[in-house]
């Protein structure tokens, strides 16, 4: 079949309206197609090539045409390095509150004391009661060193990232609402569409939504400061160094039993933020963290309507 000939084509009532309007705006494109099938370095028109092969191939030119810059290089090192460091942190953690899963309010807090909560787990001392007749295989030193470790580069990196952030304007630009959106009706129906699982709008391929802007405030300013707070007020040096820093938090041993229910606060942060990216598209916004660009949502030309 002739190339002028599926041209006219796409131009005649043959093709439907919905696919013809995406062909005609993508028929001036040249270049090699993703096709397995393919040999390589084949070029040929994505409107031809849409048409004469079987779905579920977009040609590799309008995936790179239709990219939108989503990331900078800081932002996807520092989300990275938060990552890695967040997962070292919650495993080493978990390891530390076996060695004595018994939480206390106040200054201190020891095995001759009521605690506030227990967690029901063996422990990983026979000298900590739990009422099990076995305890869990002990990992506390290596765990408490990776901790420390981790600790730091979660804080090393979000220094970077904030100072970057202020100076370049991303917070003001990207982060903070904007000024019709600052309503809990805007964050409410914004939270609908994401329960009706409605697909994201052609603007948040290259910004955050409002209920993503609140929430990554309240992470970067609240949360993870207070967990790296509470955190320091659980070392001798700091309780030494800065004592009021202990005691606004009401003791080491309130610190940290504020520390455990914070990393669940970030836990339940992290799920449910893999949940939306699921919602939104996963693996086109995983893209957008790695590459730095994304597939923008685009209701003339999208993947969707090409397979």
């Amino acid at each position: 079949m002739a190339i002028p000939h599926i041209i006219d084509d796409i131009e005649s009532s043959s093709i439907p309206i919905s696919r013809r309007s995406s062909f005609a705006q993508i028929s001036h494109l040249r270049g090699p197609v993703r096709d397995v099938g393919r040999p390589m370095g084949v070029s040929i028109c994505p409107a031809v090539y849409a048409l004469c092969y079987p779905p579920a191939k977009v040609p590799l030119v309008l995936e790179k045409s239709m990219a939108t810059a989503r990331h900078s290089a800081l932002v996807r090192v520092t989300h990275w390095l938060t990552v890695i460091s967040f997962v070292a942190l919650l495993v080493t953690g978990l390891e530390i509150v076996i060695s004595h899963p018994r939480f206390y309010w106040g200054e201190t807090g020891n095995v001759n004391m009521k605690p506030l909560f227990t967690i029901p787990i063996p422990s990983s001392r026979d000298t900590v009661p739990t009422g099990y007749a076995y305890v869990m295989p002990d990992q506390n030193g290596w765990s408490r060193y990776l901790h420390f470790e981790a600790a730091w580069v979660l804080v090393l990196a979000g220094i970077v990232y904030g100072i970057a952030s202020l100076l370049n304007g991303h917070f003001r630009r990207d982060l903070v609402p904007e000024r019709g959106e600052r309503t809990l009706a805007a964050h409410w129906e914004r939270m609908r569409q994401y329960l009706r699982r409605k697909p994201p709008r052609r603007d948040e391929a290259y910004s955050y939504n409002v209920l993503q802007r609140t929430t990554y405030l309240i992470v970067i300013f609240v949360l993870f400061p207070l967990v790296i707070w509470t955190g320091l007020a659980l070392s001798p040096s700091f309780n030494a160094a800065f004592p009021w820093g202990v005691n606004l938090l009401g003791g080491r041993q309130s610190a940290r039993t504020l520390h455990f229910f914070l990393t669940w606060a970030l836990v339940l942060f992290f799920a449910v933020h893999v949940a939306m990216l699921a919602v939104s598209g996963f693996w086109n916004r995983m893209q957008g963290m790695i590459t730095g660009r994304t597939l923008p949502v685009s209701e003339s030309v999208s993947t969707k309507e090409l397979v």
